[in-house]
């Protein structure tokens, strides 16, 4: 019951983290950026926020943005961290859907534990994969783009990134290392069996 109970506490805090990196990848305020204070920036319409696909100008009642269209101009670091993100998004689908097909309420046939067993390991693994892809993304574009401009702070995309990846670390971590072993993985069965002073009785149980 405590593996069932951790493996579903892994499950649904890496869900909310990949639904967390998949905003932090579509979304374009990763950093805000300004040459100025912030005050003097927004009285000069100066005050921008940089991401992976866009560099954005927010104003009163403005908020413009110029897409990264031109893949050959754009600074290694931004590439770099599109496709480790890119990656992140991907992997989640295949370690959701994994991680779906062995919850306890579902089951498919008289499939032994085993084979859940593999495939809870494997959707451990891939969020682990996608945790790492996104820790390192998040890190790598702030560092690199405070050294072209003056960062002010950091944007909502970046805390969410942080928080997603954090999450789906956990998760996966859960899910790999208390997932009990691969024998009873899954069951919850009691076993009957005759005895002298009652019909029947509980003999033994695996949780």
């Amino acid at each position: 019951m405590v593996a069932t109970c951790l493996h579903l506490v892994g499950f649904v805090s890496s869900f909310v983290g990949w639904i967390g990196v998949i905003v932090t990848t579509a979304t374009n305020e990763w950093v805000v950026t300004c040459g100025y204070t912030i005050t003097t920036c927004r009285k000069m319409d100066e005050l921008g926020s940089k991401g992976l696909w866009a560099d954005c100008v927010m104003a009163t009642g403005l908020y413009h943005c110029k897409p990264l269209v031109d893949i050959l101009i754009l600074p290694g670091y931004v590439q770099a961290c599109r496709a480790l993100m890119i990656a992140a998004t991907v992997l989640g689908l295949p370690a959701v859907l994994l991680l779906l097909t062995v919850l306890p309420c579902i089951r498919m046939g008289h499939e032994p534990g085993a084979a859940k067993y593999r495939r809870s390991q494997l959707g451990g693994i891939l969020l682990i994969l996608l945790a790492l892809c996104g820790i390192v993304a998040t890190i790598w574009f702030p560092v690199s783009a405070h050294r072209e401009t003056t960062i002010v702070s950091f944007g909502y995309s970046l805390y969410t990134g942080w928080i997603g990846s954090a999450l789906c670390l956990f998760g996966g971590s859960v899910i790999v290392c208390c997932s009990g072993d691969a024998q009873s993985f899954g069951e919850n069965r009691f076993y009957y069996a005759s005895g002298s002073s009652s019909p029947t009785h509980a003999k033994s149980a695996h949780v």
